[in-house]
């Protein structure tokens, strides 16, 4: 029997696949379709993701494919220049297509020997004490101890297992597609620039050879988003806002998406959890979505390893929900005020004239940044000192940098003191003496996603944290 299926062959579930692996875990990964998807929903990764990645040692292939983008500009497309003491040593959004993070991290979980079976839908599942049970269209039955839904916002496990997703419907609906444009470059970008002084929803990005991404409002709410539009209907809207089509033609691929915000009631039953699109979704603006799940997955992997392994303290698990509920409970949230903001009627368009002037203020703007970068996250985690719950940034220390000490996923005791001690805890916690200019701390204690779960340089302290999140000692 296997440890852990994971359903879902995007971002998030070849994220959580890798961080299992990394704790030994067996982990098969189902995925209905048999070839990876070639065209391109998101276009980048932002601060936490970025830090997520080099803590695990991944970075550098990234960043080899992508392209640095100053932070600013990305809170409901008000430009502003990226803001000063942004607490990060990662201060860029990375351009990168969706099919190459998704090839990475493809290529990440098989190296660490994740199982990845391409054409294999699942459609029932039935779960026990012991384990689950998942049948596939084929008729072929699988049995796990865990099952994990990374299937997407129209997540077959969600809706096997019933859980609610209360949340508001669609009210405005965009067509985004990649297709081949007559017109000369330059007749595109003057267009563009001019329709987007007041018309945010709106864009063509070239891709090179003459084909764009297509970004163009649609003529109302459709019943069923998954029918794709029309080449006709992309010209037909271009004309509307635009006044040319531009002549397109010839499309790779075209959808539409709304501005939904839903969320999972609760993101696990049982033996079966939800992470990603399966248990969040919002619309894209601030390019949040992939984000959230690879931050989902971050925080799940190390709590689901524990379990399975046998020494997750009471309680650990469940702080996933706990935990990742609010955060997505907040981006859906900054979501809806993003695309009131993006309206072209006279009230909101004062509000965004409004919100602009005080993003001038560098707390205001750093805030927002924040916020949809995620590295304004803190856990609650109870009272204490105020990196409590936050994720710490890369520090350089005497021996190279922190997120380099931490490639292993498991958990790191920060100790300048030289006098504290992990002695019972050493197969699940790293003990590292060693001192930065950058962190004027005696000693912290990192969980294996990087948030801070205690800031001291008493013994017994310490020993009163290190239980709650790695189990009893051994030996």
């Amino acid at each position: 029997m296997r440890d852990v299926i994971v359903v879902g062959a995007g971002p998030t579930g070849m994220m959580l696949a890798s961080e299992l692996r990394l704790h030994g875990v067996r982990v098969c990964v189902l995925e209905k379709e048999t070839e990876p998807v070639g065209y391109v929903r998101a276009l980048g990764l932002h601060v936490r993701s970025i830090e997520l990645l080099d803590q695990r040692g991944l970075l550098d292939r990234f960043l080899a494919l992508g392209r640095q983008v100053p932070v600013g500009g990305f809170f409901a497309g008000i430009e502003k220049p990226a803001p000063v003491r942004l607490d990060t040593a990662h201060p860029y959004v990375l351009g990168i297509p969706q099919p190459v993070t998704d090839r990475l991290l493809t290529e990440r979980a098989s190296e660490l020997g994740a199982e990845i079976r391409r054409g294999c839908e699942l459609v029932g599942l039935s779960q026990d004490g012991q384990g689950v049970t998942a049948e596939l269209a084929d008729g072929t039955r699988l049995r796990s101890r865990w099952l994990v839904g990374c299937d997407g916002g129209r997540s077959t496990v969600r809706k096997l297992l019933g859980i609610g997703f209360p949340g508001e419907p669609s009210r405005v609906e965009t067509l985004l597609g990649e297709m081949a444009v007559a017109a000369p470059p330059e007749t595109v970008a003057a267009v563009v620039a001019e329709v987007r002084r007041t018309q945010k929803r709106f864009g063509l990005g070239p891709l090179g050879d003459g084909v764009y991404r297509v970004v163009v409002p649609a003529d109302g709410v459709t019943g069923d988003r998954s029918v794709a539009p029309t080449i006709d209907e992309f010209a037909r809207q271009l004309r509307a806002v635009a006044g040319t089509d531009f002549g397109v033609h010839s499309p790779r691929w075209l959808s539409r998406f709304g501005d939904a915000t839903r969320q999972a009631e609760h993101y696990r039953t049982g033996r079966v959890l939800l992470a990603g699109d399966a248990a969040h979704i919002h619309p894209p603006v601030g390019g949040q979505g992939l984000n959230l799940g690879i931050q989902d997955a971050v925080n799940l992997g190390w709590k689901l390893a524990a379990e399975v392994d046998g020494w997750a303290p009471e309680g650990l698990l469940d702080s996933y929900h706990t935990e990742r509920h609010p955060v997505a409970a907040d981006v859906l949230e900054n979501t809806r005020a993003q695309m009131v903001l993006l309206s072209t009627e006279p009230g909101p368009r004062a509000v965004r004239r409004l919100l602009s002037e005080l993003m001038d203020f560098e707390d205001v703007h750093r805030h927002l940044i924040e916020k949809v970068t995620a590295i304004g996250v803190r856990y609650d985690l109870g009272a204490g000192h105020e990196l409590l719950g936050r994720r710490l940034r890369d520090v350089r220390l005497g021996r190279g940098r922190l997120y380099e000490l931490m490639h292993g996923g498991r958990g790191l005791l920060l100790d300048r003191t030289g006098r504290l001690s992990v002695a019972g805890w050493a197969d699940r916690v790293d003990h590292v003496v060693d001192r930065s200019a950058e962190l004027d701390l005696p000693a912290v204690l990192l969980r294996p996603d990087g948030h801070v779960a205690w800031v001291g340089e008493d013994q017994v302290e310490l020993l009163g944290h290190l239980p709650r999140w790695f189990g009893a000692a051994v030996g």
